[in-house]
């Protein structure tokens, strides 16, 4: 029986066909420099293009140590909690496919930087953050959204949105294991969950750049929030999560 690997990076992929060669070649250069053992989980959810063909391919022919799988429906949430759960990892990270944060940023999220850390998110706010090229109304609406989720969720956390987080691997399995949120506020309810149950939540400042070909909807997106949000409140006073 092979020995679980120490990091399980987990993608999830909608539409990412043109995106995902280059994001996987830059992936696993980096990790073949890395001292542990390591994996990739690609889940495909719903796309309209050949992402999950391609991932396939790129898999079989060129990135050992790449797993690709399909998630039934659409939903970013759906996607990662399908790739958390099927990960071996002993820290298990998600990574948004158009690497908006240098994937040699990783190491910063693990031990020893991180030692004795449940869960570790980017941020792009705490101090020492830097944002590069991000257009003024993209900021704006984020700060809006992180307004409404500090006001009804978690107080403190300067920015649950980031697409980058990690955990240990029995942190995940419990958190996960108990989503009931599938669209973009999936990792509010992760996070929030994660508070109730005393899991440490460290917030660490990155350089991110931004990608004009981003699938959020900043008003669109804002408004699904909101009613996620009363959800996750209302899961909680009827005792979902346990």
């Amino acid at each position: 029986m092979s020995q679980a690997p120490f990091l399980s990076l987990i993608i999830p992929a909608y539409n990412e066909e043109r995106r995902l060669p280059g994001t996987l070649q830059t992936i696993q250069d980096f990790l073949k420099a890395q001292p542990y053992s390591s994996d990739v989980l690609v889940i495909e959810n719903g796309s309209d293009d050949r992402t999950f063909e391609v991932a396939q391919a790129l898999a079989s022919k060129h990135h050992p140590g790449v797993i690709v799988q399909h998630a039934g429906n659409r939903g970013k949430g759906l996607a990662v909690r399908q790739g958390m759960l099927a990960a071996a990892g002993e820290y298990r990270m998600m990574l948004d496919a158009d690497l908006s944060m240098p994937v040699e940023q990783v190491t910063r999220f693990l031990p020893p930087q991180q030692e004795g850390a449940d869960i570790v998110i980017a941020s792009r706010e705490a101090p020492g953050a830097v944002r590069h090229n991000e257009p003024s109304y993209r900021h704006l609406g984020g700060r809006v959204i992180n307004i409404l989720i500090r006001s009804l969720a978690l107080p403190g956390l300067q920015d649950t949105q980031c697409g980058f987080k990690c955990f240990r691997s029995a942190v995940a399995e419990d958190l996960f294991a108990k989503q009931t949120i599938m669209g973009w506020a999936f990792d509010v309810e992760i996070l929030y969950v994660a508070r109730l149950r005393g899991y440490s939540i460290v917030e660490l400042p990155i350089p991110w750049y931004y990608s004009p070909q981003s699938h959020l909807r900043p008003l669109y997106d804002a408004f699904h929030i909101f009613f996620d949000l009363l959800r996750i409140r209302n899961n909680a006073r009827r005792g979902l999560y346990g």
